[in-house]
């Protein structure tokens, strides 16, 4: 069987909390706290939660713009997590990341053919060889080569997320972490910058990390589905598995809550009680049980699992623990 691209063990991401006076650390805001999933070569998994979950905050480590506090971080079977930035920077070229706001991702003083060629600046390449590059990725996202000579408030929203895809394109890379790259467009340019994703995939077989908070457009792009609670990953499914049967409580609170297109059809509406737990001070157990109608004693106390439960579907649940 063939290794992945990207293999993720038990990755966290702890930010400490100091005390202002003394400067002395108190405690730390669990961002991430240990989670652990593979991504194959050519498909796209996709990372959903409530905000504050920690999946943009795992992006931001895949990419190492953040430094993992524990964990380790695999590229095509090669362990990444603490090499140096030089070391790293052949990576840079394999990896690269489409982020949320197109108005503040790029540079306003900067013309669009500069910000797409910067990094063929970085890696030396000549300017005839950056001119034709750019000319010819716009032409792929569905600009035109004369945009190269304007400024980013020149476009609307969907065009400057356009430019930001062809950004990441720049370097042929293999893997694109996609932080909520359509939450900010109206829903009628979601669309087209989706198809645009999609088409790009087949094209320059890319592996996509797709991160979002929106299941609809999670379960259009997706290949199989990840769902995080409180830095954690609670159920990680092929889509159509999980769409039709989702296993863990709050994968299948996070379903009801999806509006039905058909308005004769119903739906049981599952309403979690209570607000999402603080990540600097997380419950015991399992960090669900506060809000989970399902939740006993062992969940308040152990924390559960995470394992195979079918085949190809992982969760943490002591619920499912029982009904074996």
């Amino acid at each position: 069987m063939e290794q992945p691209l990207l293999k993720v063990k038990n990755l966290k991401k702890h930010f400490p909390i100091k005390n202002k006076l003394f400067q002395k650390q108190n405690s730390s805001v669990k961002a991430v706290d240990g989670i652990s999933f593979d991504v194959n070569r050519g498909e796209t998994i996709g990372l959903v939660g409530e905000s504050g979950c920690g999946k943009s905050t795992t992006g931001r480590m895949l990419m190492k713009l953040l430094e993992p506090t524990e964990g380790e971080i695999y590229y095509n079977g090669e362990n990444v997590t603490n090499l140096e930035e030089r070391d790293f920077r052949p990576y840079r070229k394999k990896i690269q990341m489409i982020f949320q706001d197109p108005y503040a991702s790029l540079n306003p003083r900067m013309k669009v053919g500069d910000i797409i060629s910067e990094p063929l600046i970085i890696h030396n390449f000549d300017k005839s060889t950056r001119e034709k590059k750019v000319k010819d990725l716009l032409e792929i996202v569905g600009l035109s080569g004369y945009h190269a000579k304007k400024y980013p408030h020149e476009f609307s929203g969907g065009q400057r997320q356009r430019i930001g895809v062809a950004r990441a394109l720049i370097m042929n890379p293999e893997l694109i972490i996609a932080d909520e790259p359509v939450s900010a467009l109206d829903v009628s340019i979601q669309s087209q910058i989706l198809n645009l994703l999609d088409d790009l995939q087949e094209e320059f077989k890319l592996t996509y990390v797709f991160i979002g908070h929106d299941l609809s457009v999670i379960e259009h792009i997706s290949d199989r589905v990840g769902v995080m609670y409180l830095g954690k990953l609670v159920e990680l499914a092929p889509k159509e598995k999980l769409y039709a049967e989702p296993l863990h409580p709050y994968t299948k609170a996070l379903l009801s809550a999806v509006p039905i297109p058909d308005p004769t059809d119903k739906r049981e509406r599952i309403i979690l009680s209570g607000d999402i737990p603080s990540p600097a001070n997380p419950p015991s157990g399992c960090t669900f049980h506060t809000r989970c109608p399902f939740a006993f004693d062992k969940c308040k106390q152990v924390v559960p699992k995470w394992r195979e439960v079918k085949e190809g579907r992982f969760a943490a649940c002591h619920l499912l623990d029982e009904e074996e």
